[in-house]
């Protein structure tokens, strides 16, 4: 009798202890129904590591431990990466890189920890790397859809999906006039520069947010690499008497600060205050170095120092922002203007929301923009804003980083809630609200074939019930602000199959006609910046 074929498991996890602790049982209750669907189909699985009683978890925890994994693993062996919960991607991408045999990403369908979130990033950190993979997604690992694709893997190693929605830039036929907007203001940007300032790189394994140095610059923007241990010691010299005048300019605008009094699960002033000495510290650095955006990576470094970075990172993207002066001068900085702040210093997000925040400006338009994450998203049918839809609505969720520009009520419809204790161990609020209804631009930037490549489409921000929007919190972060989106053109499936990272850039435009227009705009600068230029779904 012949034995089984074996496909090797492994579980790539957080660097937090108390993360992956906590992660601990969905991971098992996922891999318990993939291994029932592989076992089905004629082959035992063996996961490549076990529980560890001195970590109290069962994760890859760190590149370290990675490398001691896959020196076990044979080479050509069928290996299957199931994800439940965010992963730092580079625990494993040394071992991906030399592996012979089929590689499968698995993750399943559920907001509760981000483990979509997760796959997207290895997938768009693997896709940087050349390395070749497949990927499956289930809510069960059940359905017809999931098998026939876990078959067709088992047997040919690799399984693709339909991606017709995606157009090249050329068969677009994208209308001239938009087309000279963009390109003068690539040749301009180009031509005067611009620098982006990085507080230190590689966040959480992000190995696909960090954009070699000669393709960014051949955008016309240079990385002025700074340190975080820098920003702790401008936080320092930041007077609480200036924090707190920032706090009572944001009181009286009407934002709500959720304040308690236990400083290890409740927000408290003090991590406010602290927040707000960050947001002030920062855009004097800005300054100092002459940078056009900036990206704080806050989860290593400054997560044992500071409560979170969220705080500054919201109010950095908002035009309408506590004035900030230099501590010498007092002169006011980036008066009336953004900083643009890319969370979790994530680079490709940063030159995308450089980018459209001055084609935006341009234009007329607000230009307040962010990025999300692609969290998770089920279809809705009922009532919104005065209409019927029946629709998927994706969950853009981001960990405190959007504006209060894209909320109902702005400021009044902006909370700030404490970060989870898990993720947070010092706290610190979010910058938490619903994203108002309107149409958005979304977009990509990622490196695949050692270029960047850029897509780009339109979606629609819609109103749900409030007690929709309060289950889909319950189901997600529900600290986090959150965008309710339907993509214009683009299923789950193809959304899923073709997007390169965990993150996503979105921007409000007036109208639906000219977020037709911003995105042909902006289409036409990227491409003249030298990026692969790719429009997702329908106009």
């Amino acid at each position: 009798m012949n034995a089984k074929p074996i496909i090797y498991l492994i579980a790539n996890g957080d660097l937090r202890a108390s993360a992956n602790q906590k992660c601990e049982a969905a991971q098992l209750a996922m891999e318990s129904a993939l291994n029932k669907a592989i076992e089905l189909e004629g082959w035992t699985v063996k996961r490549a590591h076990g529980f560890r009683k001195e970590v109290g978890h069962s994760f890859i925890d760190s590149q370290k431990y990675g490398m001691e994994i896959f020196r076990k693993i044979p080479s050509g062996a069928p290996l299957i990466i199931a994800e439940a919960v965010w992963q730092y991607s580079h625990h494993i991408l040394h071992g991906l890189m030399t592996h012979k045999g089929p590689i499968l990403t698995a993750a399943n369908w559920s907001g509760t920890w981000p483990g979509l979130v997760g796959m997207l990033n290895l997938n768009g950190s693997m896709t940087k790397a050349g390395i070749e993979y497949s990927s499956l997604w289930s809510e069960d690992f059940q359905d017809s859809t999931f098998r026939a694709g876990l078959r067709t893997w088992l047997r040919k190693g690799k399984v693709s999906h339909a991606t017709k929605h995606v157009q090249t830039y050329a068969s677009a036929k994208l209308p001239p006039s938009a087309t000279r907007i963009g390109e003068k203001y690539a040749a301009d940007l180009r031509s005067r520069k611009a620098i982006m300032g990085v507080f230190d790189e590689g966040c959480m394994g992000m190995h696909n947010a960090i954009i070699p140095d000669e393709l960014l610059q051949s955008t016309g923007i240079f990385k002025e690499r700074l340190s975080q241990s820098s920003l702790y010691a401008a936080m320092l010299q930041v007077s609480t008497a200036d924090a707190n005048a920032a706090l009572r300019w944001l009181v009286r605008r009407g934002m709500r600060f959720n304040w308690g009094k236990n400083s290890k699960t409740e927000l408290t002033k003090r991590q406010s205050i602290d927040q707000l000495k960050m947001y002030i510290a920062a855009v004097r650095i800005a300054d100092e170095f002459g940078c056009a955006t900036i990206g704080i990576q806050y989860q290593q470094g400054l997560k044992d120092l500071s409560p979170a970075s969220d705080l500054a990172e919201g109010l950095l993207n908002n035009r309408d922002r506590p004035p900030v002066f230099h501590a010498k001068s007092r002169k006011e900085l980036f008066k009336r203007e953004a900083l643009p702040h890319f969370n979790e210093v994530d680079e490709c997000s940063g030159l995308d929301g450089l980018v459209t925040y001055e084609l935006w400006k341009k234009l007329g338009w607000e230009p307040e923009n962010t990025l999300h994450d692609l969290r998770w998203g089920r279809h809705y049918c009922g009532k919104s804003g005065g209409r019927m839809l029946d629709a998927y609505v994706w969950v853009f969720l981001i960990s405190g980083a959007a504006p209060p520009a894209h909320f109902i009520g702005g400021y009044r419809g902006t909370s700030s809630e404490r970060q989870p204790p898990m993720y947070f161990r010092l706290g610190g609020g979010t910058v938490k609200g619903v994203s108002k209804p309107g149409w958005i631009v979304w977009s990509r930037i990622y490196i695949e074939g050692a270029q960047l490549r850029f897509d780009i489409g339109i979606g629609e921000v819609v109103e749900l019930p409030q007690a929709e929007t309060e289950d889909r919190w319950k189901l997600t972060t529900p600290q986090w602000p959150i965008m309710h989106v339907v993509l214009q053109g683009i299923d789950r499936d193809q959304m899923m199959a073709r997007h390169k990272a965990n993150h996503i850039q979105v921007v409000y435009a007036p109208s639906k006609a000219d977020a037709r227009k911003g995105l042909a705009i902006k289409a036409a600068a990227m491409r003249a910046l030298g990026m692969e230029v790719f429009i997702c779904g329908t106009l």
